[in-house]
């Protein structure tokens, strides 16, 4: 009875919900006020006096002038966003550079609010973009790559991890425009291995699926107060032997651009009281989301699913089974925004680190005790790292994990647990970061990866052996 309670109590938050893409324009424009001369703070910024606008705002001139690629990534981006043109504000829009050394890195990371589709200026970059996970456990996260010249252009999907490497034995230059105006950025290996505080361990050991040395020296790269001499006191007595070089005293990830601002895109919205979708494999044609069903044909069971009451199978090596009812499952769901998932954990079990590119997640636990967190996006200042907030859950604790923020939860306690969680998505994809990362198919190149991590390639050959 409690459950049941509990479900249609998260089922009434969900419908709830309303979504936005960046803020629509409601006059000519919105200049962006400073946060630090705000009186109040709001999804976005406040608007300046228009009787105080002028063409300055509109205006941000030195994008001419290459970036200092001098740093252990051999890259440099410079964002021309709503932080540094107010103008941009509610426009849903922004722009970057990004300069390159020759064998320059743009590490693999995501964009958790905004698609960006960059046009190459000079030089030759390789470049990719990792699916979101299959429906089909027997297949990986897909790779797509392309090799870049001046005047191509290529588009990396709003949430999916992606990177540029220059190829090339010159500069590079690349320009970029966002669908946001603060479009946020999430380097992947700065977020997992150097969050403030560190993720737990226990996580990071059974979310790789590697021993804890191989965590605690990745940690090491990524976290100031490791030394040289504990990187080789973590490997001396382990079977996996890595030559640790000099070179890596100073090898740490310089943060890139962008803070935090939650502003959340939406599924597309219904023009009608349903629109049950039509199984693909019987679809003539092809559109975002799915095509609607006769409504001729529609009945009841269109918009039922059962079987939430059955434990998911935890024996698997995270030991947790997550049981999806999006609109593959539930076809009722097509355009109206919202999905719902039932996570099962085993003692010890963990869903580990991952994204939803293309929601929002709240979640309720119903049984056991859970230790649950997020890491933000990249801090604008560099001497920054990004933020991890966790909490300790018990049965009737509800947690919010925001849009295309890593996020994870562990189950702590010695019985089984179980979550439910709603996503403001009718199909809002998971990329779980070790799987796409590292087991991705074809694999992302070891020169992308030892250089992104900031380690011996060995360390990458072995993660990427667990996948």
């Amino acid at each position: 009875m409690a459950v049941r309670i509990l479900i249609a109590a998260l089922l009434i938050l969900f419908v709830s919900f309303a979504y936005a893409f960046d803020p629509d324009p409601l006059q000519d424009f919105c200049v962006a006020v400073k946060d630090d001369e705000a009186k109040v703070f709001v999804n976005g910024k406040i608007c300046k006096d228009p009787n105080m606008v002028s063409a300055d705002d509109f205006f941000f001139p030195g994008l001419n002038m290459p970036g200092n690629t001098s740093n252990p990534l051999g890259s440099k981006v410079t964002p021309v966003n709503v932080n540094q043109l107010p103008g941009l504000n509610t426009l849903g829009i922004s722009l970057v550079r990004i300069d390159y050394a020759p064998y320059g890195l743009n590490p693999p990371h995501t964009h958790p609010r905004g698609t960006e589709v960059i046009v190459v200026v000079e030089g030759t970059l390789y470049v990719g973009f990792v699916t979101s996970n299959p429906a089909d456990p027997n297949m990986k996260n897909k790779l797509f790559t392309k090799t870049l010249y001046p005047g191509d252009v290529f588009v990396f999907p709003e949430g999916l991890i992606h990177f540029q490497f220059n190829v090339g034995k010159t500069n590079a230059i690349v320009f970029a425009g966002l669908s946001s105006q603060n479009p946020g950025v999430i380097t992947i290996a700065n977020a997992v291995f150097g969050s403030d505080p560190p993720i737990n361990l226990d996580v990071l050991t059974k979310a790789f699926q590697v021993d804890a040395n191989v965590i605690k020296y990745l940690q090491g790269q990524f976290c100031r107060h490791f030394s040289f001499s504990t990187y080789q006191k973590l490997f001396s007595s382990t079977s996996l032997q890595i030559k640790l070089n000099t070179s890596l005293r100073n090898m740490h990830l310089s943060s890139l651009m962008a803070r935090q601002v939650n502003i959340y895109a939406s599924d597309p919205s219904p023009l009608q009281d349903f629109c049950v979708a039509v199984n693909d494999s019987n679809a003539a044609v092809f559109v975002n989301g799915k095509i609607c069903k006769d409504p001729k044909m529609v009945t009841a069971d269109d918009f039922y699913f059962s079987g939430f009451n059955k434990p998911g199978n935890t024996s698997n090596s995270v030991g947790s089974r997550v049981t999806q009812v999006t609109v593959n499952q539930l076809a009722g769901l097509n355009t109206l925004g919202t999905s719902l998932v039932r996570i099962d954990y085993a003692p010890q079990g963990l869903n580990p680190p991952h994204t939803h590119p293309r929601a929002t997640e709240v979640l309720v636990v119903v049984e056991g005790t859970l230790y649950v967190g997020f890491v933000t996006s990249n801090p604008a200042h560099p001497n920054m790292k990004n933020k991890l907030f966790t909490k300790i859950l018990h049965p009737g604790d509800v947690f919010v994990f925001p849009k295309g923020l890593i996020h994870f939860q562990f189950n702590v306690g010695k019985k089984k647990a179980v979550a439910f969680a709603g996503l403001s998505s009718q199909n809002p994809g998971v990329i779980t970061i070790a799987n796409a990362v590292f087991g991705s198919d074809p694999p992302i190149s070891r020169d992308v990866l030892t250089m992104a991590f900031q380690v011996d390639k060995n360390v990458i050959k072995y993660l990427q052996s667990q996948f």
